[in-house]
């Protein structure tokens, strides 16, 4: 009688390695966001145009932004703009990293939003933290004067990327939703 013989396969426990890919994204974000804010500063002038297309569509322009979005807050005192454009979002984003690291649950799609996310607010902090005159802003476009704006506010790789990707975002959470809903009824 032959004796028992068991196998034993060993798999040790592997890395989630894949939720943490997509934070590849928020790299080069930050880092093409850098790049062309140095570029700007090297070859255009402050408060000019660097370049224009199609027309006056689009412009590439050198400005200054103390403020956040839509330069709300750039009259406001040093301190309070460093405690609400500094310490805040600093905060706002290491839990952000917080929870893109504890979940499991976000999806593929919501991974890479929530990256784009991260590269976009970390892009613009840099510029908070060791640019005394507040973020580097150069993309000009023009706006027809809907909502009243002939031009809509200057804006940069970081603000594009927080965007884009903030409704990437939403738009997965809805379909999410939706699927839940669904799945529900069945």
């Amino acid at each position: 009688m032959a004796p028992n013989t068991y196998t034993v396969e060993f798999k040790p426990a592997q890395p989630k390695i894949k939720k943490y890919i997509p934070l590849f994204l928020a790299a080069v974000i930050i880092i093409a966001d850098q790049i062309t804010k140095a570029l700007i500063v090297k070859n255009i002038p402050l408060y000019s145009i660097g370049t224009s297309f199609f027309g006056d569509f689009l412009r590439i322009v050198h400005v200054n932004n103390p403020g956040i979005a839509f330069s709300i807050g750039q009259s406001w005192s040093l301190t309070i703009r460093s405690i609400l454009f500094r310490i805040l979002p600093l905060i706002v984003i290491i839990l952000v990293i917080g929870v893109y690291i504890r979940n499991d649950t976000f999806t593929l799609l919501q991974r890479w939003s929530i990256s784009g996310i991260i590269g976009g607010g970390i892009g613009n902090l840099i510029d908070r933290f060791f640019r005394s005159e507040g973020v580097i802003d150069f993309i000009d476009v023009k706006f027809y004067g809907l909502f009243g704006l002939e031009r809509w506010p200057t804006f940069n790789v970081a603000d594009s990327a927080v965007v884009v990707c903030g409704i990437l975002l939403i738009i997965s959470f809805l379909i999410a939703l939706k699927k839940e809903k669904k799945d529900a009824i069945e």
